[in-house]
């Protein structure tokens, strides 16, 4: 799914850090243009940085599942800053992914998720997402002395 990300700066009272930046939402529709500048402000800035996507792969299912099956349904947006921008790069709707990007020291943020892609999500996870079997690991006290383990 083709989407835009909207990217806000703002200001700070913190005399360490004058701005921050944070992705603010997501966007479906958006026209595959270059980034461009919505709000300029004393204390604000937002850019729209169209032509992102998400993909959604059988593998990740699992991500996806814990994500919409949860109150507050969340789009991950990993950003970097570039010539003094937050500038997004990557999205994803897994839990599991967003994860391993924030374990690798990336900067990962979220935001709402829109309720075209959690239409299009909860169909995903649908026709894919398949529960692993709970096993159940027998006590060695239930089992024979011949085959518990020695240890």
């Amino acid at each position: 799914m083709h989407v835009a990300v909207i990217m806000q700066q703002r200001a700070t009272a913190n005399r360490w850090q004058t701005e921050v930046w944070e992705p603010l939402g997501v966007l479906t529709g958006a026209p595959d243009t270059a980034p461009r500048r919505l709000v300029e402000e004393r204390d604000r800035t937002q850019w729209l940085h169209p032509g992102l996507e998400i993909v959604l792969r059988q593998p990740d299912a699992d991500g996806y599942y814990l994500n919409v099956s949860t109150r507050d349904p969340r789009v991950f947006v990993l950003w970097r800053m570039e010539d003094g921008r937050g500038v997004p790069h990557h999205l994803t709707v897994s839990y599991s992914e967003a994860s391993s990007w924030m374990d690798g020291g990336e900067q990962v943020d979220s935001v709402p998720m829109p309720p075209e892609i959690f239409a299009w999500v909860g169909d995903f996870v649908e026709k894919h997402y398949r529960p692993e079997p709970k096993r159940r690991i027998r006590p060695q006290s239930f089992r024979q002395p011949g085959e518990r383990s020695r240890g």
